[in-house]
């Protein structure tokens, strides 16, 4: 426990208050010290493009390919992970067949926003077996996301009813304990509406946004999922949604990732009291088919996310 603040580290935290297994501990902690690296390569490395796709074809930044690379360093250097699965990779990466974790992340989410200085983050979900594809996130032991913006924040759970957690970046380089036990309630007054202009192809989904309109509720989405959900688990509230426009629209079924974008952040929210759903079933209870799975998702607060999937059906 540093003793200039007198809370906790992000180490200790880890170690007195989750009990989490020493292998899953120094795993978190890895992925902590790739954080850092990537959070001074934002405040200091030129930005614009790569010049290579990824797996989508979409662009990747300079500070997309430099955040991948980060981050496998670390896994490879934990010794701790079979296998990983990043959106800038196509297929699974192998490491160690005879290593515990599988690792999915988003190395930096809202990536096209780095010319605007808004915030970003990376994602991440961790899973103890070799094999995700037919899998729930559900069976997620521990997920965790990053937030770089004025501050750089670190918020992780592991699950099991031991909380959602939040650590700061302090000038020495350390995670240290902002807020312990973050939690979401039932009823939400701001709304993030994801993938807008599927109103065109899905009135339902214009009917929520109406509704929302209606009722006073308050605007808050920057385009980084990262930010938006990190909002709704710092204020307490809200909903985030990213919908589908229907058969012969281009994300028919939303945009976000079921692996490393959507499944991570159910696990999160759910533990802290929230729910996230597909709009038929629990994103925690989805299977996971393939690297690239697409899904619509709606997170948040449980009676909001309720009412907004009872109009889209």
């Amino acid at each position: 426990m540093p003793a200039s603040s007198g809370r906790p580290s992000l180490n200790y935290h880890l170690l007195a208050h989750s009990k989490a297994s020493d292998d899953l501990r120094h795993l978190i902690l890895e992925i902590s010290r790739a954080a850092k690296y990537i959070s001074y390569a934002i405040q200091t490395t030129e930005t614009g493009l790569s010049g290579t796709t990824n797996q989508f074809g979409e662009e990747q930044v300079k500070l997309d390919v430099l955040s991948d690379t980060l981050i496998s360093r670390s896994l490879v250097e934990s010794g701790s992970v079979c296998c990983y699965i990043s959106e800038e990779h196509e297929d699974v990466v192998e490491l160690d067949s005879k290593a515990p974790f599988t690792v999915v992340f988003d190395p930096l989410d809202g990536s096209s926003l780095v010319d605007a200085n808004f915030a970003i983050g990376s994602i991440f979900g961790i899973y103890r077996t070799s094999d995700i594809i037919g899998r729930t996130p559900r069976e997620q032991v521990a997920a965790l996301y990053v937030l770089y913006g004025p501050r750089t924040l670190l918020v992780y759970t592991v699950g099991g009813g031991k909380g959602v957690h939040e650590f700061i970046l302090n000038d020495v380089g350390d995670f240290i304990l902002l807020r312990d036990h973050l939690g979401v309630c039932d009823d939400a007054k701001n709304f993030s509406p994801g993938n807008l202009r599927a109103i065109s192809e899905n009135a339902a989904y214009g009917s929520a946004v109406d509704r929302w309109l209606k009722e006073e509720k308050t605007l808050r989405y920057s385009g980084c999922m990262v930010a938006d959900i990190h909002h709704i688990l710092s204020k307490g509230q809200g909903i985030f949604t990213n919908i589908g426009g229907g058969p012969k629209s281009k994300y028919p079924v939303g945009k976000l990732r079921h692996v490393f974008e959507c499944g991570p952040f159910a696990y999160l929210v759910e533990e802290a009291g929230g729910i996230a759903t597909d709009g038929s079933m629990p994103i925690l209870d989805k299977k996971i088919t393939s690297v690239d799975q697409r899904t619509a998702i709606l997170i948040g607060s449980k009676n909001e996310v309720k009412a907004t999937e009872k109009l889209l059906r």
